[in-house]
């Protein structure tokens, strides 16, 4: 596996998995009602985006299997909030756990980041499960800003690598 950044030819399988009912029933956004061009859009913007940075996960031969990111990235706090979505037919091959590690990796080693967090919906019991699994730690000291993302009144399990220091 590797990361390598987006390409135009992931479009349709980064829309496959946004028309996936299993796959975004516990995401915020609306992705049943993305197009192709909208697919287009985000792999154009995440060329250049300098706050952001949206990887794709693929097999050694290229195939798109997801993507991993790093968004609202501040060099300054040294914060990032790390996101991942994966295309059904890449569940259950250890691309999920790899792309995670991975990205995490590159914040911590080359964009200098010294914490990285991301929440997840309770409902979501195959993402907590899998977080908990790896030993991701769970926090409740998470920047206000990522909180804002998010004030819509529903809960939601934040985690933060690397794990607090005592």
């Amino acid at each position: 596996m590797k990361l390598r950044k987006l390409e135009k030819q992931d479009a349709r399988r980064m829309l496959e998995w946004m028309h996936n009912p299993q796959t975004t029933e516990h995401l915020k956004a609306n992705f049943a009602a993305k197009k192709l061009e909208d697919c287009l859009a985000f792999i154009e913007t995440a060329q250049t985006d300098p706050e952001n940075l949206h990887l794709a996960v693929s097999d050694e031969e290229g195939k798109y299997l997801g993507t991993v990111s790093l968004k609202d990235i501040n060099r300054q706090q040294k914060t990032a909030e790390f996101a991942i979505t994966m295309h059904p037919d890449a569940c259950g091959t250890g691309a999920s756990q790899w792309g995670m590690r991975e990205i995490l990796r590159y914040g911590l080693q080359t964009e200098g980041l010294e914490t990285i967090y991301w929440c997840v919906s309770p409902e979501n019991k195959r993402a907590v499960a899998f977080y908990d699994h790896s030993g991701y730690e769970r926090t409740k000291e998470v920047p206000s800003r990522f909180l804002n993302h998010y004030a819509d009144g529903q809960p939601y399990i934040w985690y933060r690598y690397p794990a607090a220091r005592a």
